[in-house]
């Protein structure tokens, strides 16, 4: 009986174990159909790898989100960001070898130092000492993907297809397969309870043929018995230590954090609209540790002249007025400013807001007074609600304002942004990402240490014109001798522990 219970069981678990691999292989969608159409998949590859011009509109879009490529290059293919325009790149290059084209993704830097590629050349004078980051995790068919995609977000061309009148993408559906190692849990609970049964019978059997008095074991029995509550308590460390490792590392990890913020500061108008440079608030980025957050004061530059924002009115501009005691209308700073209530404070901006709120209308006719005074009186309680805070004790609309904190690194790691901006000349968007197209900042990259490595190990450093790194003799010879295309942070120390924890 126990022989054929046990061949059950493994005949049923190793039918489900099949049926959960070959799931996936099994899956059809309407996406998927669209791809097996001849008439809307792509060339068919070499061997060996993707002819020219055939890459997969949706396997490049998925190498350009996964590799970041967004956070260099404009999406729309036309218009120059940190990188040129991607649009024609394919034309451009037509005039040289693909294998150029493959190369210049994979590592820009050496195809430059080889002086093989005169367009590399030409593309470095335009555009440096902005470098590319390499890619050499990148194949050929894959650099071909992503040419596909680059061309179809330019032209159009080799897009998802129309099913039914509506755009379908074709993508590969994952399985989820939750139920299915539930199901297994499940089972082999079972089969542990039938095997243990089935040994307590025979147990009792056994005593009973010998004459041995016994009583017969219950499930209660079985469940309470010595090795059950031993594999339980050991089932639990497991999982509690797997947790508890798991729960550490993330421990500090914020990455897609995106607080609301005291002022509704935006990003893109400021640096993407108008492009104002990185570094002329957060000047400290090029000549300390910290980046720092711009004082009012910095504010002031250019909303001295501009009281009345495009996007949010009188609403947030005034936040940055109240809170360093500026007054709009008579365009001076108020005397003892710090010294006023917060209805002192309010009685002065209220007139301000009024007005303005007033001049919306094309026609004093058509004013509603009870809509202005109402939204006058939201954006005087909004200032006072933005620049206090009853949890830190500030109870003053007079004074710094408090702004969230979104990147925040351990104590025991140390960064400093100098020596990555102003040594390194790395962009900001190489770790903050595209900041100028965030309308509410958020954190865009993990910052944890295996990222920070691996950054040091692909990044070139920039020796050329590059005063802070001339004593570097023997690399600048092996360069010039072409035994080295290239530099990489880790070759300059970027892995000893004592550059990020002193």
């Amino acid at each position: 009986m126990t022989k054929i219970l046990l061949l059950l069981c493994c005949l049923f678990l190793g039918n489900l174990t099949a049926f959960a691999q070959d799931e996936k292989a099994e899956e059809t969608t309407a996406e998927s159909i669209v791809a097996d159409d001849p008439a809307t998949s792509a060339a068919a590859p070499e061997p060996g790898g993707v002819a020219a011009g055939a890459g997969d509109y949706t396997k490049g879009k998925a190498l350009w989100q996964s590799n970041v490529c967004g956070s260099c290059h404009n999406k729309n293919m036309k218009d120059p960001a940190t990188g040129p325009a991607l649009g024609g790149v394919q034309e451009r290059w037509a005039g040289e070898p693909r294998e150029h084209l493959y190369r210049w993704v994979q590592q820009s830097q050496a195809l430059i130092s080889s002086g093989e590629s005169a367009r590399a050349i030409a593309v470095w004078n335009d555009w440096k000492p902005t470098v590319m980051s390499n890619y050499t995790n990148l194949a050929d068919e894959d650099v071909e993907h992503l040419l596909a995609y680059i061309k179809g977000e330019y032209t159009g061309e080799g897009k998802p297809v129309a099913v039914g009148g509506e755009i379908v993408e074709v993508v590969t559906e994952e399985a989820d397969n939750t139920w299915i190692f539930v199901i297994l849990g499940v089972s082999l609970l079972l089969l542990s309870l039938i095997l243990a049964r089935v040994t307590s019978n025979m147990r009792y059997r056994v005593a009973a043929d010998e004459g041995t008095a016994t009583e017969r074991r219950t499930l209660i029995d079985i469940l309470t018995s010595k090795g059950v509550i031993t594999f339980v308590v050991f089932a639990l460390v497991v999982l509690g230590g797997y947790t508890t490792v798991n729960s550490a590392i993330d421990l500090g990890r914020q990455q897609e954090y995106q607080p609301e913020q005291p002022i509704k500061f935006s990003h893109v108008t400021h640096a993407g609209l108008n492009q104002i440079e990185c570094q002329y608030c957060h000047d400290g980025a090029r000549r300390s540790k910290h980046s720092v957050i711009p004082a009012v004061n910095t504010c002031m530059n250019c909303h001295r002249a501009i009281k009345v924002g495009s996007q949010y009115g009188t609403a947030e501009i005034t936040k940055i007025y109240a809170a360093i005691g500026y007054d709009p209308k008579a365009d001076a700073y108020i005397a003892d400013y710090e010294n006023l209530t917060n209805d002192e404070v309010k009685d002065i901006y209220e007139s301000w807001i009024l007005e303005n709120q007033q001049k919306e209308y094309e026609n004093p006719a058509d004013i509603d007074f009870d809509e202005v005074e109402d939204e006058t009186e939201r954006q005087l309680d909004a200032i006072e609600a933005s620049l206090t805070n009853s949890y830190t004790g500030d109870d003053k609309i007079a004074g710094p304002v408090e702004w969230v904190r979104i990147h925040n690194l351990p104590d025991h790691a140390y960064f400093n942004h100098a020596q990555h901006v102003t040594v390194g000349k790395l962009k900001c968007q190489n770790c903050h990402g595209p900041v100028e197209e965030m309308e509410l900042v958020y954190q865009y990259s993990p910052l944890s240490m295996g990222w920070c490595i691996n950054c040091h190990r692909q990044t070139e450093v920039q020796f050329e014109e590059n005063d802070y790194y001339k004593a570097y003799e023997r690399y600048h010879n092996e360069i010039e001798d072409g035994v080295r295309s290239a530099v990489t942070v880790e070759d300059v120390g970027g892995l000893n522990c004592q550059r990020c924890h002193y």
